[in-house]
């Protein structure tokens, strides 16, 4: 197996099409399912859902959020 800089180097030769082609699919491989992950996502939603229903957290609109980060 080639070296992260040797491949880094080799990919400098590639056109901007093709450079953007390889970004994708090493990104797609990164993005493979993990079920543990899953099941953590669904219980902090579950959560977060409970907390609203019994008051403990508000919604906020888009507006207030945008306005808290300018």
């Amino acid at each position: 197996m080639a070296a992260p800089n040797d491949l880094f180097k080799e990919t400098l030769n590639l056109t901007p099409k093709q450079k953007v082609e390889l970004i994708d699919k090493m990104l797609s491989s990164l993005d493979t399912p993990d079920k543990e992950i899953d099941k953590l996502w669904a219980q902090e939603a579950e959560n977060r859902i409970s907390a609203f229903e019994h008051e403990k957290i508000k919604a906020v609109t888009l507006k207030e959020v945008l306005e808290k980060y300018r």
